[in-house]
């Protein structure tokens, strides 16, 4: 039976829990890649975009780059110059929040919601998804000196960071209305196996994991209950007032777009 408790140390000889940290940190950061250059390829994003959404991208992909920088330096065994990189990351996220906010408006203000979310659905997701991000960063800063729940609840942000990744991955048109909540189940699963493989190594699930789930989880129901809630369609009115947005019904799904018209590229 697998015990959820704190305990001795699960750090297996040899470094290999901080092999499998930056391992995973590889593997998310090729997630993150593929999944927006497939984007590009396919022509769904361009160079051509508004300034705001170019430093969004420079800013996220930096995240990328320095939680993966992080973790080798620890695989490496220089805590020196992860420390430093630490402090800097910390400030990193505040940029994250206030470019994530900025541009997930921009796009209901745009009516540029992607149509398999509801664009209030959309406005409401992407806010708290980050916020519960950069909780999970801040705890884990905070824990810093405990190395098992520092390394544990960045895993757990950095996973709930792969949503847009995933969304120009998975076939999310066709898991209409569920969408959203399948994206998130996605992010999810990079948890479940954290969790078995701290199981198999050390016959327990470390207590810092249950924390990024249950964080990772809530995500759902805030966000349902601000959607549907009171405030919601309120809420997405006033981000919306006097855009394009504004005629886009706040808690409908989109249409999908149509073929091109006949002779269309001759």
């Amino acid at each position: 039976m697998v015990a959820i408790a704190n305990g001795p140390p699960l750090s297996a000889p040899g470094g290999a829990e901080a092999r499998f940290f930056r391992n995973g940190a590889i593997v998310m950061a090729l997630i993150v890649a593929a999944g927006f250059s497939l984007n590009l390829i396919m022509g769904r994003s361009s160079f051509g975009a508004p300034p705001i959404i170019h430093a969004h991208a420079v800013v996220f992909m930096g995240w990328v780059a320095i939680y993966v920088t992080q973790n080798v330096l620890v695989a490496n065994g220089n805590m020196t110059l992860h420390r430093r990189l630490g402090w800097i990351a910390t400030g990193w996220v505040v940029l994250m929040l206030v470019l994530g906010c900025a541009v997930t408006a921009a796009d209901v203000r745009l009516a540029r919601v992607p149509f398999f979310f509801k664009p209030l659905q959309f406005l409401v997701f992407d806010p708290v998804t980050l916020f519960a991000f950069a909780g999970l960063t801040f705890a884990a800063v905070a824990l810093r000196r405990q190395t098992e729940w520092h390394r544990r609840l960045h895993f757990s942000a950095m996973a709930l960071m792969l949503g847009p990744a995933f969304g120009r991955l998975l076939p999310l048109p066709l898991l209409m209305p569920w969408a959203w909540e399948a994206d998130l189940a996605a992010c999810v699963v990079f948890l479940l196996v954290a969790m078995a493989l701290d199981a198999r190594r050390g016959g327990r699930v470390h207590p810092a994991w249950l924390w990024g789930l249950g964080v990772m989880v809530a995500v759902v129901p805030v966000t349902e209950a601000i959607t549907y809630g009171p405030a919601g369609v309120p809420l997405y009115r006033t981000v919306a007032a006097g855009s394009k947005g504004d005629a886009v019904a706040p808690l409908q799904l989109g249409t999908p777009p149509g073929p091109p018209p006949s002779g269309a590229g001759r």
